[in-house]
C-alpha cells in the first residue's frame, strides 16, 4: 500500500518545489471531497480529513521554512488591519492553550487554526495579488461541491426527496451533517449569482454559472438546513442595503431600536415563541415555521441546551476559558436536567457549542468572543469601503460576493460552528483573503493615479 502511494507523494513533492500555488489549488479542489480518517481507519484515537489536512500541514512547514530562510513575505498583507486582528486572535488562542484544562486538545486546535490561516488566508491573499486567480479559487471548490450535491441527491432519492430525516445523513461521509453542507452551499450562492448577471463575464460563463447556481439552490433546499436558509435571506438584505447605498448611521440606529424593543418585550416574545409547536418536517412551510419553535422542536431545544452550557462554563472561567477545542469534553456536567432533550448526550455528538460566538467565549473567555467579533467588524468595514472605492465592475462583484458569502456564515455561526473543519475554512478564510487582496490592490491603484506621470 505504501509503495502504491509513492507516485502520489512524489507528485506532491514536485508540486511543492516547482508549483506551490498548484498545491494550494489541489487542496481547495479536494476539500469538498475530503474524507475523515475515521471512515478509512475506524478506532483511532485521533482524526483528520484526508488528503487536505496533511497537505495543509506540509504547506505550513514549507511556508515557515521559506520565511526563516528569506525573511520575506508581502508586507501589505502582513500589515493589513484584518491580518492584525487575525494575529490578535491567534495570540489569544495560544494564551488560552497554555492555560487550557486539556493542553494537548487545545494545541491541536491551535495548530489546525494556524494551517488554515496560513493556507487559506495569507498564501491565498498572495495568490489574489492584483485581483488575479479569484474566479479560479471559487470554481475549484464549486465544481467538486456539485459532485457532493449530486451524490447527496442521488442517495436522497432512495428515501424520497422530501424525506427530511434522510437529509441529515445522505451527505455523509463527505460532510459531517446537513448543516455544514448547507452552510458551504449557501456561501457560494452569492458568487454564482454574481457570475450569472455581471457584464464583466462572457455569455458562456454566465450560462454555465446560471446552471451551477440552479444546482446549488437545489442542494440548499434539499439540505433542509434552516440556518443556511436564514443566512441567505440575511445576505439578500445586506445586498439590498448596499445597492441602495443606505448610510450606516440610520441602519445602526434602527438596529439599536430593534434591539431595545426585543429587550423590553423579551418576556412577551418568549411566550409567543413557546406557543409555536410546529415541528421540523418535509413540508417546507412547516420546516421554516419550526425555526422559532422553542417548545417542542428537539433540534432547537438542544441548541438552547448547548448555549446554556457554554454560558455557564463561561461564568466559571470568564477570563481564559476552558481551553480551545475543549467544550465537547467539559460541557456535560453543565447540562441541567430540565434542559436535556431526547438527543442530548455527554460527548457533544452532533456538534459542539452550536455557536461560533458562544463556543469561543466558553473556551477562550471574553476575549475569545471579542476577537472574533472584532474580526467580523474589520472585514465588513474593509469590504464596504473597498466596494465603494473601486469602479471596476468585476472587482466590485467579487468583493460584494465575498462579503455576502461571509455574511451567510456570520449569521449561520449564531446557530452552528464549523471553523475547525477544512470544509468551511476554505470559503471563510478564502473570502476574507479576497476582500483583503482587492483592498490592497485598489489602494495601490488609487495611489498610482494620484502620482504625477514622472513618478509612476
Amino acid at each position: 500500500m505504501i509503495i502504491n502511494a509513492l507516485p502520489l507523494v512524489l507528485g506532491i513533492v514536485l508540486l511543492t518545489i516547482y508549483a506551490f500555488d498548484k498545491l494550494l489549488y489541489l487542496v481547495v479542489f479536494f476539500t469538498p471531497l475530503s474524507l475523515p480518517l475515521s471512515e478509512i481507519m475506524p478506532g483511532l484515537a485521533f482524526n483528520m480529513f484526508l488528503p487536505t489536512e496533511p497537505l495543509l500541514f506540509g504547506i505550513l512547514l514549507i511556508f515557515l521554512m521559506k520565511i526563516f530562510a528569506t525573511g520575506k513575505f508581502d508586507r501589505d498583507i502582513l500589515r493589513h488591519p484584518v491580518s492584525l486582528v487575525v494575529y490578535l486572535s491567534l495570540f489569544w488562542i495560544l494564551v488560552t492553550t497554555l492555560t487550557s484544562t486539556m493542553p494537548l486538545v487545545s494545541f491541536k486546535f491551535f495548530l489546525t487554526r494556524i494551517w488554515f490561516i496560513v493556507g487559506f488566508y495569507l498564501l491565498t491573499a498572495k495568490l489574489f495579488e492584483s485581483g488575479k486567480n479569484i474566479e479560479k479559487y471559487i470554481w475549484l471548490y464549486a465544481v467538486p461541491l456539485l459532485i457532493v450535491i449530486f451524490y447527496a441527491t442521488y442517495r436522497h432519492l432512495g428515501y424520497g426527496l422530501w424525506d427530511k430525516q434522510a437529509a441529515n445523513f445522505v451527505v455523509n461521509p463527505l460532510y459531517n451533517d446537513h448543516t455544514s453542507y448547507g452552510a458551504a452551499v449557501a456561501m457560494y450562492v452569492p458568487f454564482l449569482f454574481g457570475f450569472s448577471f455581471t457584464k464583466s463575464y462572457s455569455p458562456a460563463v454566465k450560462n454555465v454559472a446560471r446552471i451551477v447556481l440552479a444546482i446549488l439552490l437545489m442542494g440548499l433546499i434539499l439540505s433542509y438546513a434552516r440556518a443556511a436558509w436564514l443566512s441567505i435571506i440575511a445576505a439578500f438584505g445586506v445586498w439590498v442595503i448596499m445597492r441602495l447605498k443606505m448610510r450606516f448611521k440610520p441602519i445602526f440606529i434602527t438596529f439599536l431600536i430593534a434591539l431595545s424593543v426585543i429587550l423590553v418585550f423579551q418576556n412577551q416574545i418568549l411566550m409567543y415563541l413557546e406557543r409555536n409547536d410546529t415541528e421540523s418536517s418535509a413540508n417546507l412551510t412547516e420546516h421554516v415555521s419550526s425555526i422559532s419553535n422553542i417548545s417542542s422542536d428537539a433540534s432547537n431545544l438542544e441548541r438552547i441546551n448547548r448555549w446554556s452550557c457554554a454560558i455557564r462554563m463561561f461564568k466559571d472561567k470568564p477570563v481564559f476559558g476552558w481551553g480551545p477545542g475543549t467544550y465537547m469534553f467539559n460541557y456535560a456536567p453543565y447540562q441541567l436536567t430540565a434542559d436535556r432533550t431526547i438527543i442530548s448526550t455527554n460527548s457533544a455528538d452532533g456538534g459542539n457549542a452550536h455557536s461560533e460566538y458562544l463556543g469561543p467565549m466558553a473556551e477562550s473567555g471574553l476575549l475569545g468572543l471579542i476577537t472574533f467579533l472584532l474580526l467580523i467588524g474589520v472585514v465588513v468595514y474593509t469590504a464596504i469601503h473597498t466596494y465603494t472605492r473601486t469602479n471596476d465592475k468585476r472587482l466590485k462583484t467579487l468583493v460584494m460576493s465575498a462579503l455576502l458569502g461571509l455574511i451567510t456564515y456570520y449569521i449561520h455561526g449564531i446557530l452552528n460552528n464549523f471553523l475547525d473543519t477544512d470544509k468551511l475554512s476554505v470559503p471563510f478564510w478564502g473570502f476574507t483573503a479576497i476582500i483583503v487582496a482587492v483592498d490592497i490592490y485598489t489602494r495601490k491603484e488609487d495611489q498610482n493615479k494620484a502620482l504625477p506621470e514622472n513618478q509612476v
